[in-house]
Parts: structure tokens; C-alpha cells; sequence
């Protein structure tokens, strides 16, 4: 078809093939020999057939991961090995970055240009990052008053981890997970969305050239009540990472907790994003758009709660409408498409069906609020800025996950404070402003693990990333990820 001549042949080759399961460094088909559609959401059409794994797929991958960490191959290699390999893996995806961005985009619909300069290359910096981690994990000495004794810390591999990732960021969802815990000596199996499969398999057989043992990292396709909640329940995962929704994680967490297994969890966001009245006005709306309307609006920390000073509230919202308006909004692989497609049906009707529950409630569309069909026969949805919004209402207090906005005034600093943190989430905030004391205030008072001052969607390796209250507990990234997927062993020694 028209939208994929200018693919790279090797992406062509690759969604053309029946992909498997990757397990213990080999291609597994099901043990059902069941496979599902992958859809490409700019066009509804099939792109490919992908393994559908079960609870026999998960246990033959749970083994492989068993056996490679018990065998010491990967653990007990020493951490510039560990390291080596991992820039190695880096290396690769650099190479191959065209190819991972293409697939992103065909996959989920993520506009190319934000796969090719924004999210493939935020994979391999971080992957980069956690490599260098591998050589620098340490314990402490302890000078403890009890007695004679040397006493000491180790930081060991957790073991197993179960590696559930959501649709919305595919490659780099995995290799937040996949960063810390080869960093530490973790084995891994990964289970990515049904929705968004492919980059991670394309990442598979990066893993073989590059040489990883077999086992260490294994990866299973499938559907979430069926391949995740096995997943999630094995007896023999040690750790569960989860990228998701908060309803899910609240499963996960049951489920992990029959075999006592270390779980973290990044789940939803509702995030409230404040225009003071001496914001830079032209900076502020920019960035507000983009911490709305990126990848679709199909990100956990989108500021889709926008707070706006009331003196500046209508010119505010004249300028954002007219932005909303002026979006070009088009096919994935289209390097000029700002946003692209919702995910899935089931995410077209979501997010279609609070547009209309918003009108309901009584607030009013000032732009878009309509399925785009003239922007191809994908899963298309106009970027939806709401007006006349109260903190009640549903648009306003439930997470979207769409290129939906709700804009409202405040009057006080302290009053857009309480506003803001009546969410049961607390996962991300924005702040504009040109007062430094109104920053830091904002910052320190707002229920939310990151908040940006001036700026919207910024990340590093290096940063920490993740939630207050329901929006999960754990840290992404940084050096406190590590903790994530380590144990503390004290040891005693007796110098009598």
C-alpha cells in the first residue's frame, strides 16, 4: 500500500513474517499454536500475526530465565561483561534506529518523527546508562558497636522479573525495565502489550547478534488476562515490574502477592498542568500543547488538567484552541504528522465516549471533539480542548489517555494547589511561571513524583521517574531504579 513504499526493506521483511515467542534465545511458536492480529491503527488493517502466549508459554520462559540465573552465566559474569554487552545491544539499536521507528510508528501509531528524535533515541541512552550502572553497584561497611565484627552490605540480583509493559511506548518501556535489571544481574521475561508486540521482538533478535547468554532475556506475546496474569501469578518471577493502568496494577498486585514476589508499579495519571499569570505566555501554551496532544495524548503523564490563571484565562484559551486546530493530524509514518492515531478501537471508543460524556456533564468543546475520518481510515480523533469544566466532572477527574484537555481558571496559588491535588493520582504536574518563589512553592505542594517548571515531557536516563498515590510506587530510572531489582545481604564477620 501507498503508506508503506518508503519503508526500509528490512521492516518490510520483518511484518511480513509469523512472529514467535523468544525463549531461551531461540523462536518458540504457542504451545496452543494460537496467534492474534497486530493492527495497524493508521490504516485498521493487519499488519501481521503474532504468537498468543498462555500460561504454558510463560512457564517454559519462566524456566529459561530460572536456569540462566541460577547457572551463574549471567549474573556471576563479571559487571564490565554485563556492561559490554549491554552498550553492545545499544550499539545496535543505534544502527537500527530507522527500522525500530518505523515499527513503532506502524505498530501503534506514534508519529515518526517523535520515534525517530524522541523515543528510540531516549532507549538507547538510557540502555547506555544503565550499562555503566553494571560496574558502579556497591555495598557499604558498617561500623557497628555490637561486639568485634567486620560488617558489611551486598547488593545481589533479585532473581527472576516479570516485565509487563504497556502499548503506549513500546521499545522504551522495555528497556526501562530491561536496563536495570541486566544492570544488576537479573534474568528477565518480557511480556509486552498485545496492542504494540513488534518493537519488542525486533529488540529479540538485536539480543541474539549482540550475544547475550540464552535465557536472560526472553520474550512472550500475548493477551493481558491471559500471558500477563500468568505472568504475574508464577511462582517463580521474584519480581514483577508493571507499566499500566492503575486497575490493572491493582490485579497485578494481587496476584504477586500469593507468591510474595517484589512488585513496583507505574500506573495512570490525571496530571494538572498551572499557567501563573506571569508565565510567558507564547512558551506556556506551546508546552502545554505538546503536554497534552504528544503521541496522541496516549501517555500516563499528559497535563490534560490545565489550570489557567483566570486574568489570563480567555486569551489563554483562544491561543490553545487555535493551536488544537492547526495540528496536522495524519498517517503514523507521515514525517510531517503531529499526532497520529489512537491505539486500538477499544481506545478510539474510550476516548470518544468521555468526549461525549464531558458534553453531557455541561462542558463545552472549543476544539475538535469529532473522529477525523478525512485523516485516513485509521483510528483518527481530533485534538479536543474543553471549556466550562468543573473538578467534578469526569473529564476532569478520570484518566482519558487521548488528546483530550480540560482548561479551567483559578484564582489563588493556594486554591489551584488543593484543586490540583484532588486526584487519586499524583504521577506528574507542570508549572509556568517567571517567580522563582512561586515555582518553588508550586513544586513542593503539588502531589506528584515529577514536576516540570517551564517546561512539559522532559526526560533523562539519569532522572528518577515515578508516582505519588495511585499513580504507583517505585522509581524508573536513575540509580533508584537499581534498588528495584537488587537485595541487601548484610553480612557478620568475626574478628575474635
Amino acid at each position: 500500500m501507498e503508506q508503506y513504499r518508503n519503508l526500509v526493506t528490512a521492516v518490510q521483511e520483518f511484518i511480513h513474517q509469523t512472529h514467535h515467542h523468544y525463549i531461551q534465545g531461540k523462536w518458540v511458536p504457542s504451545h496452543s499454536g494460537l496467534t492474534m492480529e497486530d493492527i495497524d491503527p493508521s490504516t485498521r488493517e493487519v499488519l501481521t500475526e503474532v504468537a498468543r502466549g498462555g500460561k504454558d508459554d510463560i512457564s517454559l520462559a519462566v524456566e529459561a530465565a530460572q536456569q540462566a540465573f541460577r547457572d551463574k552465566t549471567w549474573r556471576q559474569m563479571s559487571p564490565q561483561g554485563r556492561g559490554v554487552l549491554m552498550w553492545k545491544l545499544a550499539d545496535l539499536m543505534a544502527a537500527h534506529l530507522e527500522e525500530l521507528a518505523q515499527i513503532e510508528s506502524l505498530d501503534m501509531g506514534m508519529p515518526l518523527r517523535q520515534a525517530q528524535y524522541g523515543t528510540i533515541p531516549m532507549a538507547i541512552d538510557h540502555l547506555r546508562y544503565m550499562a555503566g550502572w553494571a560496574t558502579k553497584i556497591e555495598g557499604e561497611t558498617i561500623p557497628v558497636s555490637t561486639g568485634s565484627f567486620f560488617n558489611y552490605t551486598l547488593r545481589q540480583p533479585v532473581g527472576v522479573v516479570g516485565a509487563i509493559i504497556p502499548w503506549n511506548f513500546p521499545l522504551l518501556m522495555a528497556i526501562w525495565k530491561l536496563g536495570a535489571a541486566l544492570a544488576v544481574g537479573c534474568t528477565v521475561v518480557l511480556k509486552p502489550a498485545e496492542q504494540s508486540p513488534l518493537s519488542a521482538l525486533r529488540l529479540a533478535e538485536l539480543v541474539t547478534e549482540a550475544g547475550f547468554p540464552p535465557g536472560v532475556i526472553n520474550i512472550v506475546t500475548g493477551y493481558g488476562p491471559e500471558a500477563g496474569a500468568a505472568l504475574a501469578s508464577h511462582p517463580g518471577v521474584n519480581k514483577i515490574a508493571f507499566t499500566g493502568s492503575t486497575e490493572v496494577g491493582r490485579s497485578i498486585m494481587r496476584s504477586a502477592a500469593n507468591n510474595m514476589a517484589r512488585v513496583s508499579l507505574e500506573l495512570g495519571g490525571k496530571s494538572p498542568n498551572i499557567i501563573c499569570a506571569d508565565a510567558d505566555l507564547k512558551r506556556a501554551v506551546s508546552g502545554s500543547m505538546l503536554g497534552i496532544f504528544m503521541n496522541q495524548g496516549e501517555v500516563c503523564s499528559a497535563g490534560s488538567r490545565i489550570y489557567v490563571a483566570r486574568e489570563i484565562y480567555d486569551q489563554t484559551l483562544e491561543q490553545m484552541t487555535a493551536y488544537a486546530k492547526n495540528m496536522r493530524v495524519g498517517m503514523a509514518l507521515d514525517i510531517k504528522t503531529q499526532m497520529g492515531p489512537v491505539v486500538s478501537s477499544e481506545q478510539y471508543e474510550r476516548v470518544l465516549g468521555y468526549i461525549a460524556k464531558g458534553q453531557e456533564e455541561g462542558a463545552k468543546v472549543v476544539a475538535g471533539g469529532q473522529a477525523m475520518p478525512g485523516a485516513g481510515s485509521g483510528f483518527f480523533i481530533e485534538p479536543t480542548i474543553f471549556s466550562q469544566v468543573t473538578d467534578t466532572m469526569s473529564i476532569a477527574q478520570e484518566e482519558i489517555f487521548g488528546p483530550v484537555a480540560a482548561v479551567m481558571p483559578f484564582d489563588t496559588i493556594d486554591e489551584v494547589v488543593e484543586r490540583a491535588n484532588l486526584s487519586a493520582y499524583g504521577l506528574a504536574a507542570g508549572v509556568w511561571t517567571e517567580n522563582v518563589r512561586t515555582a518553588h512553592y508550586l513544586a513542593q505542594n503539588l502531589d506528584a513524583g515529577t514536576v516540570w517548571v517551564n517546561a512539559y515531557h522532559v526526560y533523562d536516563a539519569a532522572a528518577p521517574w515515578g508516582g505519588f498515590k495511585q499513580s504507583g510506587f517505585g522509581r524508573e530510572m536513575g540509580h533508584h531504579a537499581l534498588e528495584l531489582y537488587t537485595e541487601i545481604k548484610d553480612v557478620w564477620i568475626n574478628l575474635q
